[in-house]
């Protein structure tokens, strides 16, 4: 699956800042393929969409066992795409793509401008959204505002639901930096907790960052 175990809906906090993303992901996981399909989640950097995605995965898991889930990087499907063509396996790779039930891609902006790797791309969304199989995105913009995407991906991706994670608010991030310390057995005072939610406005990444350099 690729999955990383670590990331669940469990540990993953929740805010006004990406309610829906949470609440979409959450549906999915519940009833794949009928609803919000595809589901595009988009974001800025370190705002916690692989956190996310991963979360939907490894629900999904824990609620369909017999699912074949697969969760990959665009750079990585990509890579098995020049691969294939090289060696002239392309159609092998489709159909090891087509046996997947819940399609999961992270960082689809990086397929913008590899034309090739998007008409593959196309045909593989297509079998599987075809037969009802749930596909889950993610990129740093919506579909729209991804430079050099092929006019028919970009409807694909718009043909489900697309949902935003914002930048979380002050009481957010208190709340991962709480959570975090807490994972790590750690005890810090409210006000330096409160310190770093502060001066760390923008990316979860680094208010984790901040929280295991003062450890």
């Amino acid at each position: 699956t690729n999955l990383n175990p670590r990331y669940t809906f469990e540990n993953f906090i929740v805010g006004s800042f990406n309610e829906l993303p949470h609440a979409a992901g959450f549906a999915v996981s519940k009833n794949p393929g009928a609803v919000y399909n595809p589901l595009f989640i988009y974001g800025g950097v370190g705002l916690g969409k692989t956190h996310l995605l991963q979360a939907i995965g490894n629900e999904l898991i824990k609620n369909f066992p017999q699912k074949k889930v697969r969760y990959v990087s665009s750079e990585k499907i990509t890579s098995e795409i020049v691969t294939a063509i090289r060696t002239q396996e392309i159609e092998n790779l489709k159909n090891k793509y087509r046996q997947t039930d819940v399609l999961i891609v992270d960082d689809i902006q990086f397929l913008a401008g590899k034309e090739k790797t998007q008409e593959e791309f196309f045909h593989i969304f297509n079998a599987l959204y075809d037969k009802n199989k749930q596909i889950i995105l993610s990129s740093d913009k919506p579909p729209k505002a991804i430079p050099a995407l092929a006019e028919r991906l970009r409807s694909r991706f718009e043909g489900g639901m697309i949902a935003d994670i914002s930048l979380p608010e002050l009481e957010t991030r208190l709340a991962i930096l709480k959570n975090k310390s807490q994972e790590r057995g750690a005890e810090f005072t409210e006000e330096v907790l409160s310190f770093i939610a502060i001066n760390v406005p923008r990316n979860i990444r680094e208010l984790e960052g901040a929280l295991n350099r003062l450890m």
